[in-house]
């Protein structure tokens, strides 16, 4: 079994998990994309195959605590464009973990989250040097090749590395959405997708009775963490908040690269 107990973490281990896990809650209810960095964290803590399948009981608890919040504001069609494609994806990261072990895994985890830094400039350039207003419901043949591509490429990263936040911020605010828009959007799109990573992820021994103890002890620090974003949504310096969390993301990526 690929899975970690709680009993195999030293303190100060077991408080950085936690950090993460409330970093997870206020990303859910403030901004989507910043739990890259709590990805690289419980992929330096544990081993990289068996922090993907503790994140994801995680992520799923900030994703209904999102949606309970926001869940007046999704825009179902975008929703029902994005599933197919996402659903293909999922199969391949599925195959692709099947096939890698520990060390690709994490290097894989790397260059992903180096990627979605990358991506996560270029949206704020693009956004910057163009009007962002758009129709959230736009069905022509671009925006459903558009939606297939993000779709599929969120459902590898999402599957591999729980790292589909950035591949679909950048999807949603491309296609003109605001705040609460986008907000409800993906509350719905992670909770439905990553509950159905959960028999993937069982199938594949990342998720067991042990790893699900040590999530227990985690998901506590998801509550306030939803919180304080929740609180903080209104009041937060947008510009200031990506750009350390893209500056953390690189840190981060690189650290699993070079260890």
């Amino acid at each position: 079994m690929d899975t970690m107990t709680l009993w195999h973490l030293t303190g100060w281990e077991f408080a950085a998990l936690a950090f993460a896990a409330l970093l997870v809650g206020f990303s859910k209810t403030a901004v989507s994309g910043a739990n890259t960095v709590s990805l690289a964290i419980f992929a330096a803590v544990l081993p990289a195959r068996a922090s993907t399948g503790i994140l994801l009981p995680v992520l799923i608890a900030g994703d209904v605590l999102a949606v309970l919040t926001y869940r007046r504001h999704a825009h179902w069609p975008t929703l029902w464009r994005l599933f197919p494609a996402v659903g293909v994806g999922v199969a391949v990261g599925t195959l692709f973990l099947v096939w890698a072990d520990d060390a690709i895994v994490r290097t894989s985890i790397g260059v992903i989250l180096l990627l979605m830094a990358g991506v996560t400039v270029w949206r704020r350039r693009r956004a910057d040097a163009s009007d962002p207003a758009g129709d959230e419901g736009t069905a022509s043949r671009a925006g459903r090749v558009k939606a297939r591509s993000y779709g599929v490429l969120g459902g590898f990263t999402t599957m591999v590395a729980n790292a589909g936040g950035p591949v679909m911020s950048m999807y949603l605010l491309s296609a003109g959405f605001r705040k609460l828009g986008f907000l409800g959007t993906s509350a719905f799109f992670f909770l439905i997708v990553n509950v159905s990573k959960v028999p993937f992820s069982a199938g594949l021994g990342l998720i067991d009775g042990r790893s699900l103890l040590l999530d227990a002890a985690l998901v506590v620090f998801v509550v306030p963490g939803a919180f304080l974003g929740k609180w903080a949504v209104t009041r937060i310096n947008q510009r200031l908040f990506e750009r350390l969390v893209i500056a953390a993301t690189i840190v981060g990526g690189l650290q699993l690269l070079l260890a």
